[in-house]
């Protein structure tokens, strides 16, 4: 699942770095990107969030905890 991630995140925000941390029971993934430079957290978790709904919405994905930075 995770590189699965990865490739909608980076397909949409090209200059994204993704990290993730733990096991499909408890992942957290950190995202950075200079295009939430100008972006309330709540927005970044948002556009990243938008990116992954409709894996949430299949079941494919049902936790994650998300991390946004800019670079």
């Amino acid at each position: 699942m995770e590189e699965i991630i990865k490739e909608i995140i980076e397909e949409n925000i090209p200059d994204a770095v993704c990290y993730f941390e733990g096991d499909s029971c408890n992942l957290k993934l950190t995202v950075t990107s200079d295009s939430f430079k100008d972006l309330k957290l709540l927005d970044q978790h948002k556009r990243v969030l938008e990116l992954l709904k409709s894996k949430f919405q299949s079941g494919e994905l049902h936790a994650l905890s998300i991390e946004t930075k800019s670079s």
